[in-house]
């Protein structure tokens, strides 16, 4: 029986909390995508970003996280100390800073984060800033103080003015899936979206692109690289019955599905491999299917099989999580819903979910930020979900209600929706409402994500 007025998990308070809060308090009135901000407080720092190992610099919409952790599961295979800068966070703001170490690395450390925080702060001198900005300054003063052999850098929003985009020689850049997000600041098109993540290719550097949904998103990166003089890097992934076959010039590779859940997660592994290609470093073959075995990547398409939420579910039920958002999580998700329903759960881990059932049920809860789109995002997984729960994401004043996504859900044919208070009773309500096993998808945002891994454990 699920309990569904379980008390949220929060993590504890840490010294870090009112130094992330004091710099909320400096952004500015009118937001200007710009890196002349960024570029004042590294100089009042001695250029950090000067002062890194080689990096790694990946701009997309989609895939941009799942690509970095795969880098960096086949490079700590390899035994290199690899530092990580990813966001959002999930949980806590520590998940976006990782520090490269012999043994695999850590997040970064309270104390340690706290300190760096409030140097940014003192050089800062109260100057208007994002929190983005002054966040990834502190990364890179993390970085360029502990000694790694690599960076792995995410960037936040677009890539040309993003706060990544101050490194002037990266090893390689990358540019994975890019589909409709942050309209307001990017542009309506996918042709002009794609401008923006060009931003981060430097001129000589290698670049590498996932397939694009578009022609016209795959001109626009092709025409930027080439413009600058960045060599553009051929290589290619091949669907198998038993996992996938990667070829570039320098590699050959017939490897199992990635750890990742989604057969999506094949691009994404390609592109990764295909960026080792051109470090200063060497990942032989072992390495990367050492990698792609081990790779972890929380709240993307993650099955949950511990935790209250997950526990508290009767026999032979599923329980998922993902973080998506937009057009192509939508589209990714519903062919995942196709794979299931065929009795392939490609959830890439043989001993824990494989064995799956193929004919249960999808049922939906959700909840989405009013700046996305959710008939983008919902439409294409509405022919394969029997049931939707609504919530709205807590603590989030910017979440869509209950009540509006469930008019979504009844506009996309949905027909049996209804709102829920919360996580819980959503699931309390969809367990109640059938006789048998049933498969559950908590998605819509990484936002609720986060909230509902807290929540879990």
């Amino acid at each position: 029986m699920i309990d569904a007025a379980l008390p949220l998990t929060r993590p504890a308070a840490t010294r870090s909390d009112p130094v992330l809060d004091r710099l909320k308090g400096l952004h500015p009135k009118v937001i200007d995508l710009s890196l002349d901000r960024v570029r004042r407080l590294l100089a009042a720092l001695d250029h950090p970003e000067r002062k890194l190992p080689p990096v790694v610099h990946v701009a997309g919409t989609n895939g941009k996280g799942s690509t970095i952790a795969f880098l960096r599961a086949m490079l700590e295979a390899a035994g290199y100390r690899v530092h990580v800068y990813t966001s959002p966070h999930l949980v806590r703001f520590h998940e976006r800073i990782r520090l490269g170490g012999h043994q695999g690395g850590r997040l970064i450390d309270d104390d340690h984060l706290a300190a760096l925080l409030e140097e940014c702060e003192v050089a800062n001198a109260g100057n208007p800033i994002t929190f983005f900005e002054v966040t990834t300054v502190a990364a890179f003063l993390a970085f360029s103080r502990v000694p790694a052999d690599v960076v792995l850098l995410e960037t936040g929003l677009g890539g040309r003015l993003d706060a990544t985009n101050v490194v002037d020689k990266p090893a390689v850049t990358a540019v994975t899936r890019i589909s409709y997000d942050h309209r307001q600041f990017l542009g309506e098109s996918l042709m002009e979206i794609g401008s923006e993540k060009a931003g981060i290719f430097k001129p000589h550097v290698p670049v590498v692109l996932a397939p694009q949904p578009e022609a016209d998103a795959l001109k626009v990166l092709k025409l930027r690289a080439n413009a600058i003089d960045a060599p553009i890097q051929s290589w290619s992934v091949e669907e198998r019955p038993d996992g996938f076959r990667f070829e570039s010039a320098k590699r050959k590779l017939d490897l199992p599905m990635p750890g990742l859940a989604g057969v999506h997660q094949i691009t994404n592994a390609g592109v990764a491999i295909a960026c080792l290609d051109h470090l200063p470093l060497a990942v032989d073959d072992d390495a990367v299917r050492r990698g792609l075995a081990t790779v972890e990547w929380p709240g993307r398409l993650q099955r949950l099989t511990r935790g209250p939420l997950a526990e508290s579910l009767p026999p032979g039920w599923e329980l998922w999580l993902d973080g998506g958002h937009n057009d192509s999580a939508g589209e990714v998700l519903a062919r995942q819903a196709v794979d299931w329903s065929r009795g392939q759960p490609n959830d890439g881990r043989p001993n824990e979910g494989s064995g799956g059932s193929p004919a249960l049920p999808l049922l939906l809860i959700y909840g989405m930020l009013s700046s996305k789109d959710p008939f983008e995002f919902l439409g294409p997984l509405a022919p394969f979900t029997h049931a939707l729960r609504a919530v709205a994401i807590p603590g989030e004043e910017a979440s869509f209600t209950a009540e509006e996504s469930c008019e979504t859900a009844k506009l996309c044919g949905i027909r049996d929706h209804g709102a829920a208070d919360s996580v819980n009773a959503a699931l309390a309500d969809l367990v109640a409402g059938r006789n048998g096993p049933a498969r559950v998808l908590i998605c819509g945002s990484l936002y609720l994500a986060g909230s509902v891994l807290a929540e879990n454990g």
